[in-house]
């Protein structure tokens, strides 16, 4: 079982930065490929970023490809988003899942608004 907790999210003025955290609890978080998907109410889920169990292969949504780097560290079972160039259709709450869907934090808000 894993669980996940997202953090990091705020109000930020366009072309601002943030780095949203998702902290895990659970052995087997350091061999899940992991996703950032957003969504905001009545809106559809859209994928943003994946990445595999090593941190060796990401890849990107093409509205985020060179603004947003995921990472992680699986010493500190912790994954990570950092956002940058940020724009105010960036704005939703974001969730960090495995790649299965099976595991799902409750989502950290992030508006971009000046």
């Amino acid at each position: 079982q894993v669980q996940l907790v997202e953090s990091g999210g705020g109000l930020v003025q366009p072309g601002g930065s943030l780095r949203l955290s998702c902290a895990a609890s659970g052995r087997a978080f350091s061999s899940l490929p992991m996703v950032w998907i957003r969504q905001a109410p009545g809106k559809e889920r859209e994928f943003v970023a994946a990445i595999n169990w090593s941190g060796g292969y990401t890849n990107y949504a093409d509205s985020v490809k060179g603004r947003f780097t995921i990472s992680r560290d699986n010493a500190k079972n912790t994954m990570y988003l950092q956002m940058n160039s940020l724009k105010p259709e960036d704005t939703d709450v974001y969730y960090c899942e495995d790649a299965g869907h099976n595991y799902w934090g409750q989502g950290t808000q992030v508006t971009v608004s000046s």
